[in-house]
């Protein structure tokens, strides 16, 4: 089954939801970031997507303390994602607590730098931040697009070693309505070997199910959560629930 994977991003020190990525268009959430994660994990899940978006923007980590609290606080897997630029930054977030990193600028602006990082932290621990707009990729959170076409960057990088590939079409991200499918669909055909993790659209278990049918790996969501869209509660058991319903159907 694909792998439920909820979303915490923060901005000082706060739970939020953008769209789109816009800063200007944020929703501001009342429970605090670990607090969020104790419910995730007492929910049944395993893992945790965590974004830092004052880091995003500031093209440097700061969200450290937050990290260190929901990580003393759950065993949830968390990864970490939002300005992680430097090695060093790699090293912070990993003392943090973390279990893998997401990056994606230096992916783009430093390909030889974020290359190293795969080979001294392994792929099992660095997830490659594919964020997409019109089919390009978009840097520094998602205000900066570029010429980088995203099959393209993929290929690249499955080419030198990367396992884990978090993808989110920022048209869909926060909206509501529904994941980039086709997107996925293609993605997953061109790089089978990948462990694709979707984002971005998550609406309700629906979107959740038919991600599992399409082959996609895992699924980061959040607003659908905050909005009460899905009840956090019991997603896992209706999720498998839906899943084995639609064997049984076909």
């Amino acid at each position: 089954m694909i792998e439920l994977i909820p979303a915490i991003d923060i901005i000082d020190g706060k739970c939020v939801r953008l769209t789109k990525g816009d800063y200007d268009a944020k929703t501001v959430y009342g429970e605090s970031p670990a607090d969020m994660a104790e419910l995730f994990e007492s929910s049944g899940f395993k893992r945790l997507h965590v974004v830092d978006l004052d880091g995003a923007k500031s093209k440097h980590v700061v969200n450290l303390g937050v990290l260190k609290e929901i990580t003393r606080r759950t065993n949830l897997k968390v990864d970490f994602g939002g300005g992680v630029k430097t090695e060093d930054d790699v090293c912070k977030v990993f003392d943090a607590g973390a279990s893998m990193v997401t990056v994606g600028s230096v992916a783009v602006t430093h390909k030889e730098l974020f290359a190293g990082w795969l080979d001294k932290f392994g792929a099992d621990r660095i997830i490659l931040g594919a964020d997409t707009r019109n089919g390009k990729i978009s840097i520094n959170g998602w205000r900066d697009d570029t010429c980088e076409d995203i099959l393209a960057f993929l290929e690249y990088y499955v080419n030198k070693g990367v396992k884990n590939v978090l993808c989110t079409d920022i048209s869909r991200d926060g909206m509501l309505q529904g994941p980039a499918f086709g997107l996925y669909a293609r993605i997953v055909k061109a790089f089978p070997q990948v462990n694709l993790i979707a984002s971005g659209g998550v609406a309700n278990l629906d979107d959740i199910v038919r991600l599992d049918r399409e082959c996609v790996s895992s699924v980061v969501f959040g607003k659908a959560i905050y909005e009460g869209r899905v009840d956090v509660r019991t997603m896992i058991s209706d999720i498998a629930m839906m899943a084995c319903k639609n064997v049984e159907d076909n």
